[in-house]
């Protein structure tokens, strides 16, 4: 974990107000790991209070980006940001996705912003020859964020472009029935909100399909200090995890989802 000034490369817009910040941090951008994240100090202002945590979205050399929407103050600074600015990051945090299971297809399921992790997931995929599909989702045409993935398909809520209902209905009518051994080479990549990756995980288990999934928390200090991110596990019932510490990526079989 280091603490950067990281300096502000470039802001572009890749969708409905979403936006990828590219910063430039030799030290972040060399220790990255797919499905880790930074926490930023987005203003030297008191607001906002606390830093926000954004998942790594790609690497490239000595920089890293953030992808975002701009929908409240804090993120309408990131947004407005200009080239040789800086920003206050801690980073790299977390486990990112495990990527030592024999798996032979990797299936990529994002909803809205959830698209977020998958740039630099993706690209690792590429690099160890697995086979790939993405499957993402939202609300709306607007919502669907399909930057740097393949074999797209898209479900929209309302049917303003692909399948009609949500993500994991679009995936369940794409995917085999659990047949014995049918699913084995299989393994799930999830990020969304909670309520999709709810319906991820109970997909997962049901078809005896092995997944990660990329979970989202209010988080202070990020690191484990604060307590403040706790997710119930499932192999113990006394214990709770830490998204910031031991996730924010957990095995689908792991935790309890509120």
């Amino acid at each position: 974990m280091f603490l950067e000034n990281a300096t502000v490369d470039s802001v572009t817009q890749i969708g409905t107000n979403v936006f990828l910040l590219k910063l430039i941090s030799e030290k972040i951008a060399y220790h990255a790991k797919p499905g880790q994240f930074v926490n930023i100090k987005v203003s030297d202002s008191d607001f906002p209070l606390l830093r926000r945590p954004f998942s790594i979205c790609e690497t490239d050399g000595d920089s890293f980006s953030i992808m975002f929407v701009s929908i409240g103050g804090g993120t309408s600074i990131l947004q407005n940001k200009q080239h040789g600015e800086t920003i206050d990051v801690m980073g790299p945090l977390g486990n990112g996705f495990y990527l030592n299971d024999d798996f032979d297809k990797a299936i990529i399921v994002a909803g809205g912003i959830g698209a977020a992790p998958f740039p630099f997931l993706i690209k690792e995929l590429v690099k160890s020859g697995k086979e790939i599909s993405c499957f993402t989702g939202g609300r709306t045409k607007d919502d669907c964020i399909t930057y740097e993935m393949k074999n797209v398909s898209i479900a929209t809520d309302d049917g303003s472009l692909g399948f009609k209902g949500n993500v994991v209905e679009l995936l369940a009518s794409k995917i085999d029935p659990p047949e014995r051994g049918k699913n084995d080479k299989i393994k799930i990549f999830g990020c969304g909100p909670n309520a999709m990756l709810k319906a991820l995980q109970k997909f997962c288990i049901s078809n005896n399909i092995d997944g990660d999934i990329s979970t989202e928390s209010s988080m202070a200090c990020g690191f484990g200090i604060c307590q403040g991110c706790p997710v119930e596990s499932t192999t113990n019932k006394d214990k709770y995890l830490l998204v910031c510490k031991d996730g924010p990526v957990f095995n689908v079989k792991d935790i309890e989802l509120p």
